[in-house]
């Protein structure tokens, strides 16, 4: 399987996180509606995805000069951090702080052989202020004023619908409401990472990444949410960032591990709600 590393820039909110699941789906729809994007129809993509997936895809993630921002494995805080010399006190009151360093700061061809080190964790705010060394005077001025202070906010952005009979808002499906969205930093990029067959073309892959693109991904596209860029693509050797004698296994995406396949598994579980996507959820 050849991997690829694909850089996206955000152009709008994003209404659902982009998590490789979700991605993936949006991905089969492409192919769904044309056949020949990967050369076959999704049915036939799909039949021994088990054994021989045409494609795995990670989550986004904030992509540095040097390297990348991942997610903070999910296990318990005292196996991530050296809390040695610290009193309970001390431990407890650093537990806050430790919490909120939610990135994995990984460098360029640099290995990850520990995951316990204080300096390897980055809050929202770190992050952000590291990107913020490789900007120039205007766009730290221009972030200043905006009163961006880190890498991704939640936003609630306020909607109302409007009663064409009175001309304003009012109660039932005219009651004003709002949406969530998170908003990345002016000039942010992301970074997804590829696994495909041998017999698909990354070509394939980055022309249903671009479609996705335009049309918008995730809740309330249609209102202009979930636009992105293409910014480029390479090969890359994700192995070559592991340890060369590995004892554990980290997942770039949310995933259902194979049964008995792991001795201890350590997760933060999240809510999907299941229905058909696309033209299918408003068939009866």
């Amino acid at each position: 399987m050849k991997t690829f590393e694909i850089t996206i820039k955000p152009l709008s909110g994003f209404g659902t996180p982009l998590k490789g699941d979700t991605l993936f789906g949006h991905i089969c729809w492409q192919a769904a509606y044309d056949e020949g994007l990967f050369g076959m129809s999704i049915n036939k993509l799909l039949a021994d995805y088990a054994a021989n997936p045409f494609m795995v895809i990670s989550s986004a993630y904030p992509k540095l000069d040097d390297g990348y921002a991942l997610k903070r494995p999910d296990i318990p805080l005292d196996m991530l951090f050296n809390f040695s010399g610290n009193n309970t006190e001390d431990i407890i009151a650093r537990r806050k702080e430790f919490k909120g360093r939610r990135w994995m700061y990984v460098k360029n061809g640099q290995r990850i052989t520990s995951l316990k080190s204080n300096g390897l964790y980055y809050s929202d705010e770190q992050l952000f202020k590291k990107l913020s060394e490789t900007k120039d005077t205007e766009t730290l001025r221009q972030l200043k004023k905006r009163g961006v202070k880190s890498f991704i906010s939640d936003y609630t952005q306020p909607h109302n619908t409007i009663n064409r009979l009175t001309g304003t808002t009012g109660e039932g499906q005219f009651t004003p409401y709002s949406v969530d969205q998170t908003v990345y930093m002016p000039d942010a990029e992301l970074v997804v990472f590829a696994g495909l067959r041998e017999d698909i073309a990354d070509e394939q892959f980055i022309k249903a990444l671009k479609q996705i693109s335009e049309s918008g991904f995730g809740k309330d596209a249609s209102t202009g949410l979930g636009r992105f860029k293409v910014e480029g693509h390479r090969e890359i050797d994700l192995f070559a960032i592991g340890s060369k004698t590995p004892d554990a296994c980290y997942t770039l995406a949310p995933a259902v591990p194979e049964r008995d396949a792991f001795s201890r598994m350590s997760f933060t579980p999240f809510t999907r709600f299941g229905r058909h996507g696309d033209i299918l959820a408003n068939r009866v």
